[in-house]
Protein backbone atom coordinates (compact mmCIF):
# COMPACT_ATOMS: atom_id res chain seq x y z
CA UNK A 1 0.00 0.00 0.00
CA UNK A 2 1.28 3.30 -0.99
CA UNK A 3 1.31 6.23 1.64
CA UNK A 4 0.89 9.54 0.32
CA UNK A 5 3.27 12.03 2.29
CA UNK A 6 1.57 14.10 5.18
CA UNK A 7 0.86 17.02 3.24
CA UNK A 8 -0.74 15.44 0.09
CA UNK A 9 -3.16 13.93 2.63
CA UNK A 10 -4.18 16.60 4.07
CA UNK A 11 -4.87 18.75 0.64
CA UNK A 12 -7.15 15.19 -0.31
CA UNK A 13 -8.82 15.54 2.66
CA UNK A 14 -9.80 19.08 1.94
CA UNK A 15 -10.62 18.52 -1.35
CA UNK A 16 -12.82 16.07 -0.30
CA UNK A 17 -14.45 18.21 2.22
CA UNK A 18 -14.54 21.53 -0.38
CA UNK A 19 -16.31 18.99 -2.33
CA UNK A 20 -18.82 17.57 0.40
CA UNK A 21 -19.86 21.08 1.08
CA UNK A 22 -20.23 22.52 -2.18
CA UNK A 23 -22.32 18.94 -3.06
CA UNK A 24 -24.64 19.79 0.65
CA UNK A 25 -24.77 23.44 -0.93
CA UNK A 26 -26.30 21.94 -4.44
CA UNK A 27 -28.59 19.39 -2.99
CA UNK A 28 -30.04 21.46 -0.35
CA UNK A 29 -33.96 22.77 -1.30
CA UNK A 30 -34.33 25.68 -2.59
CA UNK A 31 -35.46 28.90 0.16
CA UNK A 32 -39.05 29.52 -0.82
CA UNK A 33 -41.33 31.48 1.38
CA UNK A 34 -44.99 29.38 2.57
CA UNK A 35 -48.19 30.91 3.47
CA UNK A 36 -51.97 30.26 3.78
CA UNK A 37 -54.48 33.20 2.20
CA UNK A 38 -53.80 36.18 0.64
CA UNK A 39 -50.52 37.83 1.05
CA UNK A 40 -52.43 41.35 1.82
CA UNK A 41 -56.12 42.39 2.89
CA UNK A 42 -58.33 45.10 2.79
CA UNK A 43 -57.79 46.00 -0.59
CA UNK A 44 -60.21 45.35 -3.56
CA UNK A 45 -59.52 43.06 -6.16
CA UNK A 46 -59.92 46.10 -8.90
CA UNK A 47 -57.34 48.69 -7.22
CA UNK A 48 -55.29 45.98 -5.96
CA UNK A 49 -55.07 45.58 -10.83
CA UNK A 50 -54.47 48.65 -11.12
CA UNK A 51 -51.52 49.25 -8.52
CA UNK A 52 -50.23 45.96 -10.18
CA UNK A 53 -50.10 47.19 -13.66
CA UNK A 54 -48.18 50.24 -12.79
CA UNK A 55 -45.82 48.25 -10.67
CA UNK A 56 -45.71 45.85 -13.44
CA UNK A 57 -44.93 48.58 -16.29
CA UNK A 58 -42.33 50.30 -13.67
CA UNK A 59 -40.85 46.71 -13.63
CA UNK A 60 -40.53 46.74 -17.45
CA UNK A 61 -41.75 43.19 -17.44
CA UNK A 62 -43.68 43.39 -21.08
CA UNK A 63 -39.99 44.24 -22.94
CA UNK A 64 -38.93 40.90 -21.73
CA UNK A 65 -41.82 38.96 -21.84
CA UNK A 66 -43.47 39.98 -24.70
CA UNK A 67 -41.67 39.43 -28.79
CA UNK A 68 -42.04 41.95 -31.15
CA UNK A 69 -45.59 41.66 -33.24
CA UNK A 70 -46.31 39.07 -30.06
CA UNK A 71 -49.06 38.17 -27.69
CA UNK A 72 -48.56 40.46 -24.88
CA UNK A 73 -46.63 38.63 -22.01
CA UNK A 74 -46.70 35.07 -23.39
CA UNK A 75 -42.92 35.07 -23.35
CA UNK A 76 -40.40 33.25 -26.14
CA UNK A 77 -38.26 36.13 -26.46
CA UNK A 78 -34.23 34.85 -26.93
CA UNK A 79 -31.74 36.29 -24.71
CA UNK A 80 -27.85 35.66 -25.35
CA UNK A 81 -25.89 34.82 -22.85
CA UNK A 82 -21.81 34.13 -22.41
CA UNK A 83 -23.33 31.02 -21.38
CA UNK A 84 -25.49 30.40 -23.87
CA UNK A 85 -29.73 31.54 -25.03
CA UNK A 86 -32.10 31.76 -22.65
CA UNK A 87 -36.06 32.20 -23.38
CA UNK A 88 -38.15 34.54 -21.41
CA UNK A 89 -41.29 32.51 -19.93
CA UNK A 90 -44.94 33.19 -20.87
CA UNK A 91 -46.37 34.93 -17.55
CA UNK A 92 -50.01 35.07 -19.39
CA UNK A 93 -52.93 33.34 -17.01
CA UNK A 94 -52.47 30.23 -19.31
CA UNK A 95 -53.03 26.61 -16.86
CA UNK A 96 -50.86 25.16 -19.22
CA UNK A 97 -47.98 27.48 -20.77
CA UNK A 98 -48.32 30.32 -18.80
CA UNK A 99 -48.66 30.84 -14.68
CA UNK A 100 -52.59 30.01 -14.64
CA UNK A 101 -51.94 27.40 -12.27
CA UNK A 102 -49.85 29.45 -9.62
CA UNK A 103 -50.33 31.00 -6.54
CA UNK A 104 -49.60 34.38 -5.71
CA UNK A 105 -46.93 32.48 -3.42
CA UNK A 106 -45.28 31.00 -5.96
CA UNK A 107 -45.33 34.14 -7.67
CA UNK A 108 -43.72 35.70 -4.43
CA UNK A 109 -41.01 32.61 -4.68
CA UNK A 110 -40.06 33.54 -7.91
CA UNK A 111 -39.47 37.26 -7.35
CA UNK A 112 -38.62 36.58 -3.93
CA UNK A 113 -36.11 33.55 -3.83
CA UNK A 114 -35.27 32.99 -7.68
CA UNK A 115 -37.36 29.39 -7.95
CA UNK A 116 -40.27 27.65 -9.60
CA UNK A 117 -43.43 26.52 -7.82
CA UNK A 118 -41.61 22.91 -7.85
CA UNK A 119 -38.40 24.20 -6.45
CA UNK A 120 -36.36 24.54 -9.38
CA UNK A 121 -34.14 27.10 -9.41
CA UNK A 122 -34.47 29.67 -11.71
CA UNK A 123 -31.42 30.88 -14.42
CA UNK A 124 -30.96 34.83 -12.75
CA UNK A 125 -31.35 35.86 -16.47
CA UNK A 126 -34.79 36.68 -14.80
CA UNK A 127 -33.45 39.85 -12.55
CA UNK A 128 -34.62 38.00 -9.33
CA UNK A 129 -31.34 38.97 -7.65
CA UNK A 130 -33.24 42.58 -7.96
CA UNK A 131 -37.17 41.51 -8.07
CA UNK A 132 -36.20 39.85 -4.52
CA UNK A 133 -36.39 43.55 -2.77
CA UNK A 134 -40.32 43.94 -4.30
CA UNK A 135 -41.93 43.99 -1.44
CA UNK A 136 -44.84 41.63 -0.48
CA UNK A 137 -47.72 43.85 -1.51
CA UNK A 138 -46.58 44.83 -4.35
CA UNK A 139 -45.95 41.24 -5.60
CA UNK A 140 -49.54 40.94 -4.53
CA UNK A 141 -50.49 43.43 -6.78
CA UNK A 142 -48.59 42.22 -10.07
CA UNK A 143 -49.65 38.61 -9.64
CA UNK A 144 -53.57 39.83 -9.57
CA UNK A 145 -53.07 42.18 -12.79
CA UNK A 146 -51.19 39.38 -14.41
CA UNK A 147 -54.11 36.87 -13.65
CA UNK A 148 -56.26 39.63 -15.32
CA UNK A 149 -54.60 39.47 -18.62
CA UNK A 150 -55.83 37.59 -21.88
CA UNK A 151 -54.36 34.25 -21.48
CA UNK A 152 -52.26 32.93 -24.42
CA UNK A 153 -51.46 29.26 -24.87
CA UNK A 154 -48.27 29.69 -25.96
CA UNK A 155 -44.82 26.93 -25.39
CA UNK A 156 -41.42 29.37 -25.29
CA UNK A 157 -38.21 27.56 -27.19
CA UNK A 158 -35.77 25.40 -25.31
CA UNK A 159 -32.91 27.24 -23.95
CA UNK A 160 -29.37 26.34 -25.44
CA UNK A 161 -27.28 26.95 -22.09
CA UNK A 162 -23.56 24.87 -22.46
CA UNK A 163 -22.73 22.33 -20.09
CA UNK A 164 -22.49 22.88 -16.73
CA UNK A 165 -24.54 25.72 -16.83
CA UNK A 166 -27.55 23.98 -18.19
CA UNK A 167 -27.45 22.08 -14.65
CA UNK A 168 -30.26 24.24 -12.52
CA UNK A 169 -29.58 22.06 -9.45
CA UNK A 170 -25.75 23.98 -9.58
CA UNK A 171 -27.57 27.50 -9.38
CA UNK A 172 -27.85 26.72 -5.13
CA UNK A 173 -24.03 27.00 -4.96
CA UNK A 174 -24.29 30.00 -7.10
CA UNK A 175 -27.54 31.49 -4.70
CA UNK A 176 -24.93 30.58 -2.09
CA UNK A 177 -22.21 32.88 -3.28
CA UNK A 178 -24.09 35.21 -4.75
CA UNK A 179 -26.93 35.88 -3.86
CA UNK A 180 -28.99 37.96 -0.82
CA UNK A 181 -32.81 37.24 -0.56
CA UNK A 182 -34.76 40.05 0.99
CA UNK A 183 -37.24 42.88 0.69
CA UNK A 184 -36.27 46.31 0.08
CA UNK A 185 -36.13 48.41 3.47
CA UNK A 186 -36.33 51.70 3.61
CA UNK A 187 -33.17 54.01 5.56
CA UNK A 188 -34.65 55.84 8.40
CA UNK A 189 -32.16 58.78 7.66
CA UNK A 190 -33.11 59.72 4.32
CA UNK A 191 -36.48 61.54 2.89
CA UNK A 192 -39.04 59.77 1.72
CA UNK A 193 -38.44 60.73 -1.96
CA UNK A 194 -34.76 59.42 -1.80
CA UNK A 195 -36.31 56.18 -0.51
CA UNK A 196 -39.06 55.81 -3.05
CA UNK A 197 -35.92 56.43 -5.98
CA UNK A 198 -34.24 53.82 -4.19
CA UNK A 199 -36.81 51.27 -4.54
CA UNK A 200 -37.97 52.15 -7.92
CA UNK A 201 -34.11 51.43 -9.13
CA UNK A 202 -32.61 48.87 -6.66
CA UNK A 203 -35.86 46.85 -7.05
CA UNK A 204 -38.50 47.25 -9.58
CA UNK A 205 -36.62 48.98 -12.14
CA UNK A 206 -33.57 46.66 -11.68
CA UNK A 207 -31.19 49.14 -13.28
CA UNK A 208 -28.07 47.45 -11.74
CA UNK A 209 -29.18 44.20 -14.21
CA UNK A 210 -27.25 46.19 -16.99
CA UNK A 211 -25.18 48.96 -15.38
CA UNK A 212 -23.26 46.96 -13.08
CA UNK A 213 -20.22 44.78 -13.71
CA UNK A 214 -20.44 40.89 -13.52
CA UNK A 215 -17.64 38.94 -13.00
CA UNK A 216 -16.84 35.32 -14.45
CA UNK A 217 -20.26 33.85 -13.54
CA UNK A 218 -22.65 36.24 -14.29
CA UNK A 219 -22.74 37.47 -10.86
CA UNK A 220 -22.62 41.43 -10.29
CA UNK A 221 -20.08 42.64 -8.73
CA UNK A 222 -21.53 44.50 -5.78
CA UNK A 223 -18.25 47.03 -5.25
CA UNK A 224 -18.83 48.44 -8.49
CA UNK A 225 -22.36 48.65 -8.52
CA UNK A 226 -24.29 51.30 -11.35
CA UNK A 227 -20.40 52.03 -12.70
CA UNK A 228 -21.38 50.87 -16.25
CA UNK A 229 -21.93 46.61 -17.36
CA UNK A 230 -22.03 45.21 -20.73
CA UNK A 231 -24.51 43.01 -22.13
CA UNK A 232 -26.02 41.21 -25.36
CA UNK A 233 -28.83 42.57 -27.40
CA UNK A 234 -29.64 43.47 -30.82
CA UNK A 235 -28.67 45.98 -33.12
CA UNK A 236 -30.40 47.50 -36.10
CA UNK A 237 -30.18 43.53 -38.21
CA UNK A 238 -31.49 42.39 -35.31
CA UNK A 239 -28.13 40.42 -34.64
CA UNK A 240 -26.56 40.21 -31.18
CA UNK A 241 -23.64 42.25 -30.33
CA UNK A 242 -22.19 43.75 -26.50
CA UNK A 243 -23.48 47.00 -25.67
CA UNK A 244 -22.07 49.01 -23.02
CA UNK A 245 -24.40 50.47 -20.24
CA UNK A 246 -22.79 53.85 -18.85
CA UNK A 247 -21.65 54.95 -15.29
CA UNK A 248 -24.84 56.11 -13.48
CA UNK A 249 -23.12 57.30 -10.64
CA UNK A 250 -21.47 61.13 -9.95
CA UNK A 251 -18.56 60.09 -11.99
CA UNK A 252 -17.14 62.63 -13.92
CA UNK A 253 -17.35 60.74 -17.01
CA UNK A 254 -20.83 59.45 -15.69
CA UNK A 255 -23.88 60.58 -14.16
CA UNK A 256 -22.41 63.44 -12.62
CA UNK A 257 -22.13 64.80 -16.41
CA UNK A 258 -26.00 65.41 -15.99
CA UNK A 259 -28.53 67.48 -13.97
CA UNK A 260 -31.36 66.00 -12.05
CA UNK A 261 -33.84 67.38 -14.12
CA UNK A 262 -31.73 66.18 -17.53
CA UNK A 263 -32.34 62.86 -16.10
CA UNK A 264 -36.03 62.90 -15.47
CA UNK A 265 -36.21 64.85 -18.53
CA UNK A 266 -34.22 61.51 -20.42
CA UNK A 267 -36.72 58.90 -18.36
CA UNK A 268 -39.85 60.94 -19.20
CA UNK A 269 -39.21 61.66 -22.84
CA UNK A 270 -36.42 59.81 -24.16
CA UNK A 271 -34.55 63.22 -24.42
CA UNK A 272 -32.80 65.92 -22.78
CA UNK A 273 -30.41 68.70 -23.84
CA UNK A 274 -27.19 65.89 -24.56
CA UNK A 275 -29.08 63.72 -26.31
CA UNK A 276 -31.85 61.44 -27.67
CA UNK A 277 -32.30 57.43 -26.26
CA UNK A 278 -31.62 55.05 -28.52
CA UNK A 279 -30.73 50.85 -28.84
CA UNK A 280 -32.13 49.18 -26.11
CA UNK A 281 -32.55 51.89 -23.79
CA UNK A 282 -35.70 52.94 -25.66
CA UNK A 283 -37.35 50.09 -24.45
CA UNK A 284 -36.92 51.06 -20.98
CA UNK A 285 -37.98 54.55 -21.50
CA UNK A 286 -41.33 53.52 -23.74
CA UNK A 287 -42.60 50.85 -22.01
CA UNK A 288 -41.90 51.73 -18.53
CA UNK A 289 -40.52 54.76 -16.94
CA UNK A 290 -42.02 57.07 -19.62
CA UNK A 291 -45.50 55.95 -18.01
CA UNK A 292 -44.60 56.59 -14.52
CA UNK A 293 -46.17 59.71 -12.51
CA UNK A 294 -43.94 62.81 -12.47
CA UNK A 295 -43.31 62.24 -8.33
CA UNK A 296 -41.62 58.38 -9.22
CA UNK A 297 -39.70 59.48 -11.75
CA UNK A 298 -38.09 62.79 -9.40
CA UNK A 299 -37.08 59.83 -7.16
CA UNK A 300 -35.94 58.06 -9.35
CA UNK A 301 -33.43 61.04 -10.28
CA UNK A 302 -32.91 61.91 -6.63
CA UNK A 303 -31.69 58.37 -6.27
CA UNK A 304 -29.46 58.24 -9.01
CA UNK A 305 -27.96 61.69 -8.41
CA UNK A 306 -26.87 60.70 -4.71
CA UNK A 307 -24.84 57.36 -6.21
CA UNK A 308 -21.37 58.22 -4.57
CA UNK A 309 -18.82 57.96 -7.43
CA UNK A 310 -16.99 55.55 -8.96
CA UNK A 311 -14.66 57.03 -11.30
CA UNK A 312 -13.39 54.84 -14.13
CA UNK A 313 -9.83 53.64 -14.46
CA UNK A 314 -7.36 56.22 -16.24
CA UNK A 315 -7.50 55.54 -19.98
CA UNK A 316 -5.47 54.70 -22.55
CA UNK A 317 -4.74 58.21 -24.41
CA UNK A 318 -4.99 58.10 -28.37
CA UNK A 319 -1.34 59.16 -30.19
CA UNK A 320 -1.28 62.17 -32.34
CA UNK A 321 -1.19 59.64 -35.75
CA UNK A 322 -4.66 58.25 -34.50
CA UNK A 323 -5.71 61.90 -34.12
CA UNK A 324 -4.76 63.38 -36.81
CA UNK A 325 -6.42 60.47 -38.90
CA UNK A 326 -9.97 60.58 -36.47
CA UNK A 327 -10.18 64.02 -37.22
CA UNK A 328 -10.01 63.35 -41.01
CA UNK A 329 -12.03 60.79 -40.19
CA UNK A 330 -14.97 63.09 -38.08
CA UNK A 331 -14.34 66.17 -40.38
CA UNK A 332 -15.45 63.96 -43.56
CA UNK A 333 -18.44 62.39 -42.06
CA UNK A 334 -19.61 63.85 -38.42
CA UNK A 335 -18.75 67.27 -38.07
CA UNK A 336 -21.85 68.50 -40.81
CA UNK A 337 -24.15 67.54 -37.98
CA UNK A 338 -21.88 66.99 -34.73
CA UNK A 339 -20.18 70.46 -35.51
CA UNK A 340 -16.19 70.68 -35.25
CA UNK A 341 -16.47 71.61 -31.53
CA UNK A 342 -18.82 68.33 -30.73
CA UNK A 343 -20.80 70.68 -29.62
CA UNK A 344 -23.93 69.26 -31.73
CA UNK A 345 -26.89 71.11 -33.12
CA UNK A 346 -30.66 71.89 -32.17
CA UNK A 347 -31.88 70.43 -35.55
CA UNK A 348 -29.12 67.78 -36.88
CA UNK A 349 -27.56 66.07 -34.10
CA UNK A 350 -27.17 65.53 -30.49
CA UNK A 351 -23.62 66.74 -28.50
CA UNK A 352 -20.77 64.69 -28.22
CA UNK A 353 -18.87 67.14 -25.85
CA UNK A 354 -19.56 68.02 -22.73
CA UNK A 355 -22.53 65.34 -21.08
CA UNK A 356 -22.86 62.58 -23.46
CA UNK A 357 -21.99 59.88 -20.92
CA UNK A 358 -22.02 57.07 -24.29
CA UNK A 359 -18.82 58.63 -25.21
CA UNK A 360 -17.41 59.52 -21.91
CA UNK A 361 -18.05 55.49 -21.46
CA UNK A 362 -15.09 53.12 -20.36
CA UNK A 363 -16.63 50.84 -22.36
CA UNK A 364 -16.50 51.96 -26.24
CA UNK A 365 -19.19 49.22 -27.52
CA UNK A 366 -22.61 51.33 -26.96
CA UNK A 367 -20.85 54.10 -29.29
CA UNK A 368 -19.01 51.83 -31.85
CA UNK A 369 -22.57 50.43 -32.32
CA UNK A 370 -24.02 53.31 -32.95
CA UNK A 371 -21.54 54.40 -35.52
CA UNK A 372 -21.55 51.08 -37.56
CA UNK A 373 -25.40 50.22 -37.45
CA UNK A 374 -27.23 53.81 -36.56
CA UNK A 375 -28.49 54.97 -33.71
CA UNK A 376 -31.75 52.66 -34.00
CA UNK A 377 -33.92 56.12 -32.40
CA UNK A 378 -37.42 55.29 -30.18
CA UNK A 379 -40.34 55.29 -32.24
CA UNK A 380 -43.30 57.77 -30.39
CA UNK A 381 -45.39 60.40 -30.73
CA UNK A 382 -43.29 63.10 -30.33
CA UNK A 383 -42.30 65.00 -33.86
CA UNK A 384 -38.56 64.08 -34.75
CA UNK A 385 -35.76 65.40 -32.45
CA UNK A 386 -33.06 65.27 -35.44
CA UNK A 387 -33.90 66.54 -38.64
CA UNK A 388 -32.33 63.56 -40.90
CA UNK A 389 -31.12 60.09 -38.99
CA UNK A 390 -27.56 58.96 -38.60
CA UNK A 391 -26.88 56.82 -41.06
CA UNK A 392 -24.62 53.94 -40.15
CA UNK A 393 -21.37 53.63 -41.57
CA UNK A 394 -20.59 49.69 -41.43
CA UNK A 395 -19.85 49.51 -45.03
CA UNK A 396 -18.44 52.70 -45.32
CA UNK A 397 -15.56 52.80 -43.01
CA UNK A 398 -13.01 50.34 -42.08
CA UNK A 399 -12.17 49.26 -38.27
CA UNK A 400 -9.16 51.54 -38.07
CA UNK A 401 -10.98 54.45 -39.42
CA UNK A 402 -14.10 54.03 -37.08
CA UNK A 403 -11.44 53.17 -34.44
CA UNK A 404 -9.78 56.12 -35.28
CA UNK A 405 -12.79 58.71 -35.72
CA UNK A 406 -14.49 57.06 -32.11
CA UNK A 407 -11.06 57.99 -30.54
CA UNK A 408 -10.61 61.48 -31.60
CA UNK A 409 -14.16 62.27 -30.21
CA UNK A 410 -13.17 60.58 -26.77
CA UNK A 411 -10.06 62.81 -26.49
CA UNK A 412 -11.38 65.70 -28.05
CA UNK A 413 -12.71 69.08 -26.57
CA UNK A 414 -13.76 68.03 -22.97
CA UNK A 415 -13.53 64.38 -23.31
CA UNK A 416 -11.07 62.18 -22.02
CA UNK A 417 -12.45 58.87 -22.28
CA UNK A 418 -9.68 57.03 -23.95
CA UNK A 419 -8.43 55.01 -27.38
CA UNK A 420 -10.61 52.80 -29.02
CA UNK A 421 -8.49 50.11 -30.82
CA UNK A 422 -9.72 48.20 -34.59
CA UNK A 423 -9.76 45.10 -32.30
CA UNK A 424 -12.47 46.18 -30.30
CA UNK A 425 -14.40 47.66 -33.32
CA UNK A 426 -14.15 44.35 -35.14
CA UNK A 427 -16.03 42.51 -32.06
CA UNK A 428 -18.49 44.79 -32.64
CA UNK A 429 -19.17 43.80 -36.29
Amino acid sequence: MIKLPVSVRYLALLAVLLLGVVIAVILLPANMTTGHGPIVSGISESELITRGEYLTTAGNCVSCHTTPGGEFMAGGLPFETPFGRVYSTNISPDTETGIGNWTEWDFLNSLRHGVRPNGEHLYPVFPYTTYTNVLNEDIAAMFAYLKSIPAVRQATGENALRFPFNQRALLGFWKALYFDAGAFESDPAKSEQFNRGAYLVEALAHCSACHTPRNSLGAQQRHLAMSGGEYLDRVADGSYYPWSAPNLTSSSRGLGLWSQQDVEDYLKTTRNDFLESYGPMNEVILNSTAHLSEGDIASIATYLKSLPAIEEAAAVEADSQVMGRGRTVYNLHCGTCHLPTGRGDSKMAPRLNGGSLVVQSANPASMINAILYGPQLPNHSLSKKWREPMQEFQYLLDDEEVAAAASYIRNSWENSAGLVTADQVARQR
